[in-house]
């Protein structure tokens, strides 16, 4: 969540509370917050463009790995802001098409700039200079989300909530489902979605938040049982001061000091972008890799392989509160055959045993249907909303994660070691 901003439960009933979750996004007013703006044009070359701000494509080895793995077959659900298909780094690369019905309404719109640019990082070409994708082989399929920036009555009548995206997604082919949004407020109706998607094999990655100096709150979809929570560190290795931390951390990845989409007209990019969301997206991306090389693996065996090639210098079997089982690493499976795949039905964060698809009877299809859950803290039945402004607003839901400018990272790696086996899944 942006910084000078929180998400307050309403005093009203279920439907207001739904406004309290916050979707905290960069949004037209970039210039303005950064100050000097440092805006690059989509067409600049890459040696001197955006390209070069993406550290961690030499760090990971991408020119290495590509030539094994691009994430080819492999499509990546993003449940953000929207998805601009027309970008020069994603021209064939989003599935618009494939998103029908209410989910599918404006899912290549972007208003906020933030979707496109989760897309990009996970999957973008890098044509024009443009965001080079992690898995530029893997294809993009795209829901717009119910947000808090979205002040168009028509528009957010006919714009779905993050729970029915996450149902139509775990409906979709798409094998993995990206989600850079969250709120401190649990949601039943987006915790039984995302059960569903759960037991419909799916793999979910979900932003950590940004709050972690404010009150360190846990955020939810990330929390969420079947979620893996995704946190941010930069390029010294060190997590970022705004990154939240908790038992809920799973992975960690790159978040820090990266460009991104600085206006809704898609003419230019903004550097020292800063958030989970970044994090999340390449976690996705780098899953996508794996997946593609491994076409036969299920969720369980990917997230596995993850975790077993994770960065670390604590234990593996006491994650870290701040870096979870440790820094996404696909080049160690890629280019140097390490990570076993392990049990096909078995989670690999609980070793308990994973539920046969569609078994569990309230695993109910996407589209409006929703299951009730137990959730821990179901303060809020979560809505989405996209942002620009860090002004509070009380409307729609969900947080879209991202911090502007540029973030200190002085947490140190490590962190309090939490449970073996957590219960976030149980």
């Amino acid at each position: 969540m942006k910084s000078g901003t929180s998400c307050r439960e309403t005093s009203t009933a279920r439907a207001a509370r739904r406004a309290a979750n916050r979707l905290c996004v960069v949004g037209a007013a970039f210039a303005a917050v950064l100050g000097a703006g440092v805006g690059l044009a989509p067409g600049v070359a890459a040696a001197d463009g955006v390209q070069s701000r993406q550290w961690y494509l030499d760090d990971m080895r991408s020119e290495q790995m590509w030539k094994v793995s691009t994430g080819k077959g492999v499509k990546v659900a993003v449940i953000d802001s929207g998805v601009n298909a027309k970008t020069a780094s994603l021209k064939g690369q989003v599935l618009g098409d494939e998103v029908t019905g209410d989910v599918g309404y404006h899912a290549t719109q972007d208003y906020a700039g933030h979707g496109t640019t989760i897309a990009e990082m996970i999957a973008g070409t890098g044509a024009g200079g443009g965001i080079q994708g992690i898995a530029p082989g893997a294809k993009i399929v795209p829901y717009r989300i119910l947000l808090d920036e979205l002040k168009d009555k028509a528009e957010r009548k006919l714009t779905p909530p993050d729970y029915k995206a996450v149902r139509a997604a775990a409906d979709s082919d798409a094998k993995i489902i990206n989600m850079s949004f969250g709120s401190e407020y649990s949601d039943p109706e987006l915790r039984a979605a995302v059960k569903y998607a759960y037991s419909k094999g799916k793999l979910l990655f979900a932003a950590a938040g940004n709050e972690a100096k404010k009150k360190n709150p846990v955020e939810y979809p990330a929390a969420y049982p079947g979620v893996v929570g995704v946190a941010s560190l930069d390029e010294s290795g060190q997590v970022g001061e705004f990154s939240q931390h908790g038992d809920y951390i799973d992975l960690s990845a790159p978040g820090l000091d990266l460009p991104y989409w600085c206006d809704t007209t898609f003419r230019s990019y903004c550097n020292s972008g800063a958030g989970t969301s970044f994090s999340s997206a390449y976690a996705s991306a780098a899953a996508a890799l794996i997946w593609s090389a491994h076409p036969d693996w299920t969720a369980n065996q990917v997230l596995r392989v993850l975790i077993d090639t994770a960065a670390r210098d604590w234990p593996k079997n006491t994650p870290s509160n701040y870096l979870g089982y440790g820094v996404v690493r696909p080049s160690q499976n890629l280019l140097d055959g390490k990570g076993k795949p392990g049990a096909a039905d078995v989670d690999p964060i609980t070793n308990e045993k994973t539920e046969a698809v569609g078994s569990n009877s309230d695993t109910t299809p996407s589209a409006s249907a929703s299951a009730s859950s137990q959730a821990p803290k179901d303060s809020s039945d979560g809505d989405t909303s996209a942002a620009g402004s860090e002004a509070e607003s009380s409307s729609d839901s969900s947080t879209l994660w991202i911090v502007l400018g540029v973030v200190a990272a002085v947490i140190v790696l490590g962190g309090g070691g939490m449970a073996v086996l957590r219960a976030r899944r149980n």
